[in-house]
């Protein structure tokens, strides 16, 4: 019984965290629109929240509805996935400072952000994502949560991208800059050159 309360206490501290993020990028919106930026198009900002919403109930109930085990070898795994999710959000928002938002905006004649983790992938902060999503309900098996908001996720997931990515292309140089960039998986030097 107790680990439930615990895992409640993580997927609080989760929505605390998201309610911060909103409020950043709220505030990083409005410095770009003042800057002469641009919001791009419908990027499906009220499924998302709706989707996140969702999964914070859902996870809580199908641990406590089904009395889901904390069974630890997977907990510990799926703690460290869930880490590893922040921390790439995390880098993410560090590398776009004032440019990050929920939202998907340009700056004219601003090229796009390509240090930090960019460098390695093209969508640092949405991996982050998927791997909260799988893994967080997972904490404390959780398993329903994890495949059907993982499969709901990646569906507007690929939507969202393909329209930062077009807003991107046609108001920066997003396509020559990650051109040979991976969008998930970083390129392993060795492994690159031991196929060589």
């Amino acid at each position: 019984m107790l680990t439930k309360y615990i895992f409640v206490g993580v997927v609080i501290s989760c929505i605390l965290q998201r309610l911060l993020e909103v409020q950043l990028s709220n505030r990083n919106r409005a410095e770009i629109l003042q800057r002469g930026g641009k919001e791009h198009g419908d990027n499906l900002l009220g499924v998302v929240k709706i989707l996140q919403v969702s999964w914070w109930i859902a996870m809580i109930a199908e641990v406590w509805y089904f009395d889901r085990p904390f069974i630890f070898p997977l907990a510990a795994v799926s703690l460290s996935a869930t880490l590893a999710g922040q921390v790439l959000r995390y880098l993410s928002m560090q590398a776009l400072g004032q440019r990050w938002t929920l939202s998907i905006m340009t700056l004219p004649d601003t090229p796009v952000v390509n240090t930090g983790i960019y460098l390695y992938l093209r969508h640092p902060n949405w991996l982050g994502v998927i791997l909260e999503i799988a893994a967080l309900p997972l904490i404390h098996g959780a398993y329903l949560t994890a495949i059907i908001f993982s499969l709901a996720n990646g569906l507007l997931m690929s939507k969202r991208i393909q329209a930062e990515e077009k807003a991107l292309a046609e108001r920066s140089n997003y396509i020559s800059v990650f051109a040979n960039v991976p969008r998930f998986i970083p390129k392993i030097p060795f492994i690159q050159n031991s196929q060589a």
